[in-house]
């Protein structure tokens, strides 16, 4: 369904827009271990390009029809930012408890913004009635194959500048960008391990993986990982083949992993950004000594909730 091609062609197609995002090496967390910075992207998420690889590769027609989305706040900026790019109209909804600076973040690039639901799940099945009695095209967070080569690019940045990676830690909500990491980097080499974390509050695909039953709990710092998988997703049978392990951190593990973000690396990262970090700081995962590659997805977090997860620790 994705394969090493389609992200090559993401690649070529994003480039003139997005920049490689920095690699940059951290002590405390193994002795060779790297964060991939996608903080560091335009609006400050790995989302980005899977949205604006998304919609430059949509038929004009697909385009005149409007664009529509749900998001839990880091997909709509970049969706919001890849339609300002192609020039098409937007209408993306957010759950109402969706942090300000995310809703702000959209709203700058022109889309239309509706906050609508309680949760992520009600505001994609409200974004999916939209699709089908307005007759808009709906770009899904994750359930796109487009959206999925978009985030594989972030897999061939990994490979250029950590040839000899071994594993990857990924935080996985929808699963669209680890999927297309996985793809990419075992098509370079099978052996490299790609680990899925999730939290204990986000663990659908921990869920898949290893056939829990664990619950969504919508009150979380990792809020960018919330929801369950939609039905029939190309990320279920994606993840399947490529994803070798999912492991769950905690609440108070992911705050302590931003404060360690704030104040050892230097960085601000929001909670679902920081879960790789938290994993390796509690001991969900082993910290080692082989190449390690952890994705920060996103560092879109409000002023508020900071000070609270700072002020704390």
């Amino acid at each position: 369904m994705v394969t090493l091609a389609d992200i090559q062609a993401a690649r070529a197609r994003i480039a003139p827009y997005l920049y490689p995002t920095p690699l940059e090496p951290v002590d405390g967390l193994g002795a060779a271990t790297w964060l991939k910075l996608e903080n560091a992207n335009r609006t400050h998420s790995f989302k980005a390009r899977g949205a604006l690889n998304a919609l430059l590769a949509l038929p004009p027609d697909a385009l005149a029809r409007g664009i529509v989305t749900a998001s839990s706040g880091n997909h709509a900026q970049g969706l919001a930012y890849a339609a300002h790019v192609v020039g098409a109209r937007a209408r993306i909804l957010m759950p109402t408890h969706t942090p300000q600076r995310k809703v702000n973040g959209a709203r700058r690039y022109g889309a239309d913004v509706l906050l609508f639901g309680a949760n992520y799940d009600e505001t994609e099945a409200e974004a999916r009635r939209l699709e089908r009695s307005e007759g808009m095209t709906f770009v899904s967070p994750y359930n796109d194959p487009f959206v999925v080569a978009g985030g594989g690019t972030v897999g061939l940045e990994l490979l250029d500048a950590l040839p000899g990676i071994r594993r990857v830690l990924v935080p996985a909500g929808g699963s669209g960008l680890i999927s297309g990491i996985g793809i990419a980097l075992k098509a370079h080499d099978p052996t490299i391990e790609v680990i899925g974390v999730c939290s204990v509050s986000t663990p659908a695909l921990y869920n898949f993986i290893h056939g829990g039953q664990l619950p969504q709990i919508w009150d979380t710092l990792a809020e960018a990982l919330s929801g369950e998988i939609e039905a029939g997703s190309i990320t279920f049978d994606l993840t399947r083949q490529v994803v070798d392990r999912v492991v769950l951190v905690a609440e108070e593990t992911i705050a302590e992993a931003m404060r360690w973000l704030a104040y050892q690396a230097g960085w601000v990262v929001e909670g679902g950004g920081a879960v790789g970090v938290a994993a390796l700081l509690s001991g969900a995962l082993p910290t080692s000594d082989v190449p390690t590659a952890v994705v920060i997805t996103g560092g879109n977090v409000d002023a508020e909730t900071l000070r609270q997860v700072l002020t704390a620790g």
